[in-house]
């Protein structure tokens, strides 16, 4: 819908977007450090311990909030710093703005939906994400353009609309979950340094993905002309696709906590190599449905004939990189529920920082390929990422896993 307001402005909010889910994540991750203790809790039938897990993951939610606000009011300056557009910034700085009171409750919505992950219910939170798209859907409609008898706001309206629909999510799951406290047994400290443990090694993971992808997109906002739009139509094109893989890792990361909790390591390694088979055939039906529908997929969000033609020309190299990324989240997903993400996290280092971004830039730059050479180096990072994750599930996979959820490698 944003697109439909102009190029500039659909720059504009691709820059803030990038900034804004790259220190979400942060917390995101700081609050998934639940993940693994509800779902090997729930396998062991340890309801108790599960339901501990949860609190301590909605004070780390609020505890991860108000450090986020502050980097998100600080948007321009840090974007400036980054070397975006100018033009773009002050855009850019009012779509962050305008969200900040959303932070808490999408944090506490990501750790009552872990919980309900981690106990293997999962209808709940697809009811309560299922309307609030199309809640999101009808307030920006009204926010954006103006109807109703609302005004206008543009990009800001966007942002109202994102922020909102966080709300929904948190209140819908909160009046789910909601129940009169009851004493519980053991250390609160003891439980939340447990949580936080887990949480910083899976925030580096998902940070270091997250910035991964942040910093190709500050590389193409140095290209500008109709570069910066073209990116971010693959790029949201890719994170859609994204989502099927990421769903299929929510549930091996869940399905092997569950088993390994109960003690049954090798129905946990077979739960992993299924979940890799489905997760790499739907990406690799996603990157024919991008190559043989590339215009049209690109035309759908602008009609600016030269950010179609940009777009259309990057469709065939985000088909190529579907598969590992899906390898990638689903290797990720599958650690998470062995209580182990450091190798993850080690991994996406090695795959983006010294593959991805040197041969992007050296692609992008010095070979003056422009944005299909910043495309080329994140394809190849994926897959290095990707091979790394594979050999490791059969060295040291969930079949020889043992102990428990500890922060080990």
């Amino acid at each position: 819908m944003v697109g439909r307001l102009g190029s500039r402005e659909l720059s504009a909010v691709a820059i803030a977007d990038m900034w804004v889910f790259s220190t979400l994540i942060l917390g995101i991750g700081l609050v998934m450090g639940i993940d693994p203790v509800v779902s090997q809790a729930h396998g062991a039938g340890r309801h108790e311990e599960a339901s501990r897990a949860l609190r301590h993951g909605l004070l780390v939610a609020l505890i991860a909030a108000p450090p986020l606000a502050m980097l998100w009011w600080w948007t321009g300056p840090i974007l400036a710093l980054a070397g975006q557009d100018p033009d773009l910034l002050p855009l850019a700085s009012a779509y962050a703005r305008a969200q900040i009171f959303s932070i808490a409750p999408f944090l506490l919505f990501t750790a009552m939906r872990g919980y309900l992950q981690g106990c293997g219910r999962m209808l709940p939170p697809l009811l309560a994400v299922a309307a609030a798209n199309l809640l999101n859907l009808w307030l920006n409609w009204v926010l954006i353009f103006g109807h109703w008898g609302f005004e206008a706001r543009g990009v800001r309206g966007a942002a109202l609309a994102t922020g909102l629909t966080r709300c929904f999510l948190a209140i819908a799951l909160g009046l789910l979950l909601w129940r009169p406290a009851r004493p519980t047994r053991g250390c609160v400290a003891t439980g939340l340094l447990r949580v936080l443990r887990l949480g910083r090694t899976t925030a580096l993971q998902l940070g270091l993905e997250v910035w991964g992808f942040a910093a190709i997109t500050s590389l193409a906002g140095l290209l500008r002309g109709p570069a910066v739009a073209a990116h971010v139509i693959v790029l949201k094109i890719a994170s859609f696709t994204f989502m099927v893989p990421l769903g299929i890792s929510v549930a091996a990361s869940t399905r092997v906590g569950h088993l390994l909790g109960a003690q049954r390591p090798a129905d946990a390694q077979r739960s992993a190599w299924i979940a890799f088979a489905m997760g790499g055939a739907v990406m690799a039906l996603s990157a024919v449905c991008m190559l043989l529908f590339r215009r049209e997929l690109a035309s759908a969000f602008t009609a600016d004939a030269a950010v179609v033609a940009a777009a259309t020309a990057i469709f065939p190299i985000a088909g190529a990189f579907q598969v590992f990324d899906g390898a990638q989240v689903i290797g990720g997903g599958v650690l998470r529920g062995m209580g182990v993400p450091r190798p993850a996290a080690l991994f996406n280092l090695v795959g983006y920082y010294l593959c991805a971004l040197p041969l992007a830039y050296w692609l992008g730059f010095g070979l003056d390929l422009g944005l299909a050479g910043l495309w080329w180096g994140i394809c190849c990072g994926l897959g290095l990422i990707a091979l790394l994750l594979l050999a490791y599930m059969r060295w040291r996979g969930p079949a020889t896993a043992a102990g428990g959820v500890n922060p080990r490698w």
